[in-house]
């Protein structure tokens, strides 16, 4: 082809026509990207995906879902937090995150009852929940909780000067009481003398009375057991005001005195009537505590055999522990030739049975659903008192939503890589290591004798 002015001018034309087409075409994919976003999640098994159950509920919301996430300038673990809640905007856009420094914000970290660093705040319709663990299992039973609409009545025991939960006194509940309120829980205060247990009450919390229960009271709440009511029972060392009859229905025993603990000391305390405990059993109430919980003069359980109920230690104390009867003054040590028992003690425990149909209402015999105890040597830890320490808040919250069933909805597996672990056998291992070793290197020094010898007979 002969090359004239004019072929010249075009070939020039079209090179320029090629060039600000191919500038546009990078220019409205840079903007498209801006518009829309697409991820793909290429790992096995979908490591970076949730699960399918969390998307069905993200679908049944109504509105959008805020999260605040309490969080240092630490670039890793807010990272991990937008890393986390990212999978859920993917398929819910209106999920806004947002971070919040807890050092610049002392009131609103105490407001909202903030006690990690980390923690989520999820608000969904004007309700709210705590997350201190970064989970899909967490996030996900947070939601579910947070949507359900119906009414779900928490009942306090009253009238033998229990714990308040909207009291404001040291000794009351009402800072606990209000963290039930914001997570979409009602609270209603009954005295059995006035009164029976309502119909609709999910769980009964009887709060270390300080007075003896009247045995019609007593009769009240052995029925209500019976017929499978939940029950949380928070008691104190000393005598049980009337309830030894509700505790012997139960298969407990509550050890005379009050659990001591010299470990203690390894975490500040110098008072060892206040027990800390910093291990938990793979129970659902506390598979993901990690924080240590503080329990001031605590009772010891002790489970008896039992063909109704399943018993599972909740809360233990370690080996240098035992319950002391004498007075908590001066030096105080274990006796051997007294009524004292030597730890590990319980202190907490979950009771769970089977019920069948018939007892919810229905006839045919089979089992439908299971009945949750927890009973607890100490009501002060959810106390105005001690409810900010540590995990405290945390277990009680964890506990009220495992004894309202709220945990048995969505159970979310970790996924993990399944290619994480490299299984050789002999064989494999002997050959990887011949030939790094030894075969490697020959073959190395082979083709530089080959090269040589080439370049030598040129």
């Amino acid at each position: 082809m002969k090359i004239t002015r004019r072929s010249r001018l075009l070939l020039r034309l079209q090179s320029l026509i090629f060039t600000a087409l191919f500038v546009g075409v990078i220019g409205l994919l840079a903007w498209l990207s801006t518009q829309y976003v697409y991820q793909a999640d290429w790992t096995s098994g979908g490591r970076n995906t949730i699960s399918e159950d969390t998307r069905q509920l993200l679908g049944t919301l109504d509105e959008g879902v805020r999260i605040v996430a309490f969080a240092r300038e630490d670039e890793l673990l807010r990272k991990q937090i937008q890393s986390q809640i990212g999978t859920y905007q993917r398929f819910r856009p209106d999920i806004t995150l947002e971070f919040v420094n807890p050092d610049t914000s002392p009131e609103q970290v105490r407001e909202l009852g903030v006690t990690v660093d980390g923690e989520l705040v999820i608000s969904y319709q004007g309700r709210s929940e705590n997350i201190s663990t970064l989970s899909e299992s967490g996030i996900t039973n947070a939601l579910l909780r947070l949507s359900r609409k119906g009414e779900r009545w928490i009942v306090f025991l009253s009238g033998h000067a229990e714990g308040d939960p909207h009291g404001e006194a040291n000794f009351d509940l009402g800072l606990f009481g209000k963290e039930l309120e914001r997570g979409g829980l009602g609270i209603q205060q009954i005295n059995l003398a006035e009164m029976a247990i309502p119909a609709n009450t999910n769980l009964l919390v009887i709060a270390s009375p300080r007075v003896s229960l009247l045995p019609g009271e007593v009769e009240h709440i052995r029925a209500y057991v019976e017929q499978g009511g939940n029950l949380l029972w928070l008691a104190e060392p000393g005598e049980t005001r009337g309830l030894t009859p509700l505790a012997e229905q139960l298969g407990i025993e509550f050890l005379p005195g009050t659990i001591v603990d010299a470990t203690s000391q390894l975490f500040g305390v110098d008072n060892p009537s206040i027990i800390v405990v910093s291990g938990y059993p793979r129970q659902a109430i506390t598979r993901e505590m990690t924080a240590v919980t503080v329990f001031p003069e605590a009772a010891a359980l002790d489970m008896r055999d039992s063909e109704t109920w399943q018993a599972t230690p909740l809360l233990s104390t370690l080996n240098r522990s035992w319950t002391e009867t004498g007075e908590l003054t001066g030096e105080i040590q274990y006796d051997t030739d007294s009524d004292e028992r030597a730890g590990p003690l319980d202190l907490g425990v979950a009771l769970t049975r089977s019920l069948p149909l018939d007892a919810a209402g229905v006839t045919d015999g089979e089992e439908v659903r299971e009945q949750r105890i927890v009973v607890i040597g100490d009501g002060d830890f959810l106390s105005n008192t001690y409810l900010g320490n540590a995990g405290n808040l945390g277990l009680g919250l964890q506990a009220v939503h495992w004894l309202s069933h709220d945990d048995a909805f969505v159970d979310i597996r970790v996924r993990t890589a399944p290619d994480a672990t490299l299984v050789l056998t002999n064989t494999a291992r002997g050959v990887i290591g011949f030939g790094f070793l030894l075969g490697l290197p020959l073959l190395l020094l082979l083709s530089g004798l080959v090269i040589w010898l080439r370049r030598r007979r040129r």
